[in-house]
């Protein structure tokens, strides 16, 4: 089987999360760790999120194949990183798309993490309860 021509490339990440996203030609696969998107991201509204640097762009979906491969984190991180490194990927292959997906957020990491637990607590906010006597 020949090897298929890859556009460009871009690396996502959020929370524990990472993602390495390739555009490369085909007919509009998506692949996500070698399992279809669909199978992969069972939420619909997960599914839409991180195709949104696509819809935003206006670039051809159907002349692509998106492969990507997320580790870490659970659904929701790994959706939010491949979102990003999809943004990445396609102002690598077009820098006149930066400006919009960076107006719509898909171009910003989102830098929120888990707070560490700290030490003499039960969590990283919550305390024991307190008693008077």
């Amino acid at each position: 089987m020949a090897t298929k021509k890859v556009i460009s490339a871009g690396t996502g990440r959020r929370k524990t999360a990472c993602a390495r996203v390739t555009l490369a030609q085909g007919d509009g696969k998506w692949t996500v760790n070698n399992v279809a998107l669909e199978e992969y991201i069972t939420s619909e509204a997960l599914r839409d999120y991180l195709k949104q640097p696509i819809a935003i762009s206006g670039f051809d979906a159907s002349a692509v194949d998106v492969i990507a491969y997320a580790k870490g984190g659970g659904c929701s991180g790994q959706a939010g990183a491949i979102r990003h490194g999809l943004a990445r990927a396609l102002v690598a292959a077009d820098a006149n798309l930066r400006a919009a997906l960076k107006k719509a957020g898909c171009m910003t990491r989102d830098s929120r993490m888990k707070e560490r637990k700290k030490p003499g607590q039960p969590g990283a906010r919550k305390r024991f309860q307190f008693s008077k006597r």
